[in-house]
C-alpha cells in the first residue's frame, strides 16, 4: 500500500496567550472564581501566529519556508516537530521526525558536550547502545574533538549549532526539520552540512527548510510555502515564490521610504509595484508546442516588459533548431515603463525536466547599468553552444541588481538541438584523449 505525503497540513491555526500587565497571571485564578476556562482570555488578550494555512510535503521533498521575520515559520516547524499542538485545524505529520530549530538544540549548559549528547540522542529516539555506536561519527561530523568533556555553556554559538545539527542528522529521520542553522558555522562546516542534505535528499529523506538565505532556498528546495502575517501568501516552485517575496519585501521598503518625504514618495510608487503579476501566456512563443498548461509563465512589476525573444543563426536568420556547435544568438525586446537606472538582463537555460543548464547575466558578466529610458534590443551570443542532442528551454528575464523582477519569462522560447556524434549527455565539451606507456590506439 503506497503511504501518503510525509506531512499535511489542513486549515492549520496556533494562538498564543499575549503575557500583558494586566492579567499575567489571571487564567487559573479566575477559572477558580467561576469564570471558567474558556472565559479567561479574551480576543484581546491572544495573538494569532498561524491562522488557517494549509500544504501538503511530498516524501523525500525538500520544502522550503520564507517569509519576513515574525511570519509564523520558526511557529510552523515547532508544529510539524511535535513541540506544539495546533490550536485549530489538523497537522498530519508521518515519519520519524529530528528538529533542529534553535541554537542551542536542547542541550543542557551545566553538562559536557558528550553527555548532552547521550539525553539529546535519547529524545530524539536513539537506544544507549546506537548514541555510543554513533558517537565517534556525531563527534567527528561535529569537528569538536577536543571539547566534547566540557560543558557546553562554554560553547560559542556555532559550536552549539554544530554539535545540534550532528546529532539531528546522525539520528537518521524520515523528516529533517532545519531552521537558520546553516547560516551559523565556518565555510568547511556549511559545506558538510550542505552535503549531508545532498546525502539526505538521494536517500529519499523529508526535509523542511526554513532560511532568510533565499538563494540558499533556491539551491536546496524543490517547493517553497510563502507565509506573511501567519497566513499562506502562496505555495509553489521555488523561484516563482522567491520572486513573490522580493517583490513584496521592495513594496514594503518603498512604502517606509516614502513616508520620509511629499517628493520621495511620489517617486518611490512609480519605482516599487506593490504586487506581483503571475499570468499564462495566451500564445506559444516562438518554436513551442504543447498543451496550454506547458507554455510558460511570466512574473513581475512592470518595471520594464520583455515584448519580443527570438533566436538567431550564425547568419541572421531566425531558427530554433541548431546543430550542437553552432553559433546561436539570444536576441530580446524590452520596454521599460519609466526611466531606469538600475536593470539587469538574464538568460538561462533549461531542460524540459526544469534542470539549469546554464544561466547567466549582464550583471555577473560585467555590464554596469547606466540608463534604460526607451524600447532597446538586447542580444547574447553563444558562439559555440555545445548542447547535447535533445529539447531545451529558454528563460528570459529584466530585473534590478538585488533580484526584485521586472518581468521573467519562464520558457520564453524552446529549441532543438541536434548532434552529429554519439556521445551522451547534455553537454558536448572540447576535449583531447591523450596516451602513454604499453597502449596504442589507431584514428584522428
Amino acid at each position: 500500500m503506497t503511504r501518503g505525503p510525509a506531512v499535511v497540513a489542513d486549515g492549520v491555526g496556533k494562538r498564543y496567550r499575549r503575557w500583558g500587565r494586566t492579567r499575567a497571571f489571571g487564567t487559573l485564578k479566575s477559572a477558580f472564581l467561576g469564570r471558567g476556562l474558556s472565559e479567561a482570555l479574551s480576543p484581546s488578550e491572544t495573538v494569532d501566529a498561524l491562522t488557517d494555512v494549509s500544504f501538503f510535503v511530498e516524501r523525500g521533498e525538500t520544502f522550503g519556508v520564507i517569509g519576513a521575520n515574525g511570519s509564523g515559520k520558526s511557529t510552523l516547524l515547532k508544529l510539524v516537530a511535535g513541540i506544539f499542538k495546533p490550536t485549530a485545524g489538523r497537522l498530519s505529520v508521518d515519519g520519524k521526525v529530528s528538529a533542529l530549530i534553535e541554537l542551542g538544540a536542547g542541550f543542557h549548559p551545566e553538562i559536557s558536550g558528550r553527555e548532552n549528547v547521550v539525553i539529546n540522542g535519547v529524545m530524539l529516539g536513539l537506544s544507549r547502545k546506537e548514541i555510543e555506536r554513533k558517537l565517534p561519527e556525531i563527534v567527528a561530523f561535529a569537528g569538536l574533538e577536543d571539547f566534547m568533556d566540557q560543558p557546553v555553556k562554554t560553547y560559542s554559538s556555532g559550536m552549539y549549532v554544530r554539535l545540534g545539527f550532528a546529532v539531528a542528522v546522525h539520528v537518521d529521520p524520515d523528516i529533517l526539520v532545519v531552521d537558520e542553522v546553516l547560516a551559523v558555522g565556518d565555510e568547511a562546516f556549511s559545506r558538510r552540512c550542505l552535503d549531508t542534505i545532498g546525502e539526505f535528499r538521494s536517500r529519499g529523506k523529508t526535509i523542511f527548510f526554513v532560511s532568510h538565505a533565499l538563494g540558499l532556498v533556491e539551491e536546496l528546495c524543490d517547493r517553497v510555502l510563502y507565509l506573511s502575517h501567519g497566513r499562506v501568501k502562496g505555495v509553489g516552485e521555488a523561484r516563482e515564490m522567491l520572486a513573490v517575496y522580493r517583490l513584496d519585501v521592495a513594496a514594503g521598503e518603498g512604502e517606509r521610504l516614502a513616508a520620509e518625504t511629499e517628493k520621495a514618495q511620489e517617486d518611490l510608487r512609480a519605482d516599487v509595484a506593490p504586487a506581483i503579476s503571475v499570468e499564462g501566456v495566451a500564445a506559444s512563443p516562438p518554436g513551442e508546442t504543447g498543451p496550454a498548461e506547458s507554455r510558460p509563465r511570466r512574473w513581475g512589476d512592470r518595471s520594464a516588459v520583455i515584448t519580443g525573444v527570438r533566436l538567431r543563426a550564425a547568419d541572421g536568420a531566425e531558427r530554433y533548431s541548431f546543430v550542437s556547435g553552432e553559433s546561436v544568438t539570444v536576441e530580446i525586446d524590452a520596454e521599460p515603463s519609466r526611466p531606469l537606472s538600475d536593470f539587469v538582463f538574464g538568460v538561462g537555460v533549461f531542460t524540459p525536466e526544469d534542470v539549469c543548464l546554464h544561466g547567466s547575466n549582464t550583471d555577473v558578466d560585467g555590464h554596469i547599468p547606466e540608463r534604460f529610458d526607451a524600447p532597446a534590443t538586447v542580444r547574447l551570443t553563444l558562439p559555440r553552444c555545445d548542447l547535447g542532442a535533445g529539447s531545451y528551454l529558454l528563460d528570459v528575464a529584466i530585473h534590478s541588481r538585488r533580484g526584485t523582477p521586472f518581468d521573467y519569462w519562464r520558457g520564453a522560447c524552446r529549441f532543438h538541438v541536434e548532434s552529429p556524434s554519439r556521445e551522451t549527455g547534455l553537454w558536448r565539451p572540447e576535449r583531447v584523449w591523450g596516451f602513454a606507456g604499453g597502449i596504442r590506439l589507431s584514428g584522428p
